[in-house]
């Protein structure tokens, strides 16, 4: 009987653990959609921060497991050019973290990056062909 008085609370935490994911899912998703990550970034070989630099979600949707659709904008050679983005994201409680390993971005390159997004505020690692660094700054909702 105790077995399965156990089992009986082991399923109540789990439900409501999935109902809190489900949750923090939903606010992510509705957080993330027009906005445009305005900040700066460091460099492992230069000292100082450069930019401001600027990233332009137009919505996010999640795809299955942990891999997000990510609707971007590129600006590249003066045109602004859609580009949908598959990207993992993991969890950490109640906080995304967008993961790339050795992901190719069209006209861009291949990068690796770890991305915290708390609030109104991400910051994280970045690094690619020509070097790495840090990233960090503002989530603004609208244009």
């Amino acid at each position: 009987m105790r077995w399965l008085l156990a089992a009986l609370i082991l399923l109540t935490a789990c439900a409501r653990n999935d109902a809190q994911q489900a949750e923090y899912e939903r606010k992510f998703q509705e957080s993330m959609n027009n906005v445009t990550l305005f900040g700066y970034s460091t460099r492992l070989n230069k000292e100082g921060t450069f930019g401001p630099e600027k990233y332009k979600i137009e919505s996010i949707s999640k795809i299955s497991g942990d891999t997000w659709m990510f609707k971007t904008r590129l600006r590249m050679e003066g045109k602004d050019i859609p580009l949908p983005l598959p990207i993992t994201v993991k969890w950490a409680g109640d906080t995304p973290m967008i993961s790339l390993t050795g992901a190719d971005i069209p006209g861009m390159g291949t990068y690796t990056a770890r991305v915290m997004l708390y609030r109104d505020q991400y910051a994280g690692t970045w690094s690619g062909k020509r070097g790495g660094g840090q990233m960090f700054g503002k989530i603004v909702k609208g244009d």
